[in-house]
């Protein structure tokens, strides 16, 4: 199998920054990001080396709008914009940005080292868009209180559903990410009822137990977000989304990966445009998309032989 970045796949850490960047328009500022991209690989190595019980993952990902500028030969199949949409008062934006970092392990101060070290190696070349520290949430639960990411998949079955295959070799070992950064209404969340909460999450609060399917309504989130395809088989991507916040915003950095660009896309249509008759995800009424954005990771053999 083709040498993947190891947080494509790798179990959930206590702590996460997800670093987004504009890379300056100049030939000169596309090599020093090639060099930069080209060293990752080595760079975590080193960082697992030295702090072998941090669990160090540094992923990075190229924008769907900036691919061009690095690798304008070869283009992964399916990377296309951020598929923006709105209905009946919910927006998810198209944001685009042009590079990614999603840096995780089980140490914050670590995790800023490795920001600094790239913030340091870009200067001059890039410009900040966002930077956003999350971090493991009680018992892996999202700010509304609900246990997050109950139906990822499990075991190897996480290689199969995040990193491409020889359907397009080229780019074998990569992934689609669609990120998405979120701002929850905790104050309105918090007035309704739990019962109502639950409906709306179509699962238990306290001990996590998913509805029944006949039991679900059909603007719950576990209905609208868990779709079938035509052979019957579960729509799947594999997500690394964790909360961030303070005394003033919080919410979800959702961040999808899979081998192929549609199911998320799928996803987000159920939850927006709804079932065809005007049951969208009701989650989405306590939350607001602020950005969306589209990036390929491609696989550590591809970065090393960018330079």
């Amino acid at each position: 199998m083709t040498r993947f970045q190891s947080g494509v796949i790798a179990e959930a850490n206590a702590d996460a920054l997800f670093i987004t960047l504009n890379i300056n328009r100049s030939p000169e500022s596309a090599d020093c990001l090639r060099q930069v991209l080209a060293e990752v690989p080595a760079t975590e190595q080193g960082f697992r080396q030295r702090y072998p019980d941090a669990d160090m993952h540094i992923t990075v990902a190229i924008g769907s709008e900036y691919w061009d500028q690095l690798s304008p030969q070869q283009r992964p199949a399916q990377l296309r914009a951020f598929p923006a949409l709105s209905n009946d008062g919910i927006s998810m934006p198209h944001t685009p940005v042009d590079l990614l970092l999603h840096i995780r392990s089980e140490r914050h101060d670590l995790n800023y080292e490795v920001a600094a070290l790239f913030s340091e190696k870009l200067t001059g070349h890039a410009e900040l868009a966002e930077e956003v520290h999350c971090f493991r949430y009680l018992d892996s639960r999202d700010l509304t209180g609900f246990v997050d990411g109950t139906e990822n998949p499990e075991g190897d079955h996480r290689a199969e559903v995040a990193l491409v295959g020889e359907e397009d070799s080229v780019f074998a070992g990569g992934s689609y990410i669609h990120l998405q950064r979120y701002e929850h209404d905790l104050k309105a969340w918090n007035q309704i009822p739990l019962q109502q909460q639950e409906d709306i999450l179509g699962r238990t609060k306290a001990d996590n137990r998913e509805y029944a399917s006949a039991d679900k309504a059909a603007f719950a989130h576990t209905k609208r977000a868990s779709l079938k395809g035509s052979e019957g088989r579960s729509i799947e991507i594999l997500r690394h989304s964790m909360p961030y916040g303070n005394l003033t915003r919080r919410g979800l950095m959702f961040a999808a990966y899979c081998r192929s660009a549609e199911p998320f896309t799928k996803i987000l249509e159920s939850m927006v445009l709804g079932d065809g008759s005007g049951h969208h995800d009701h989650l989405m009424n306590f939350t607001t998309a602020v950005t969306g954005q589209a990036f390929f990771a491609p696989s550590s053999a591809w970065l090393e032989k960018l330079i």
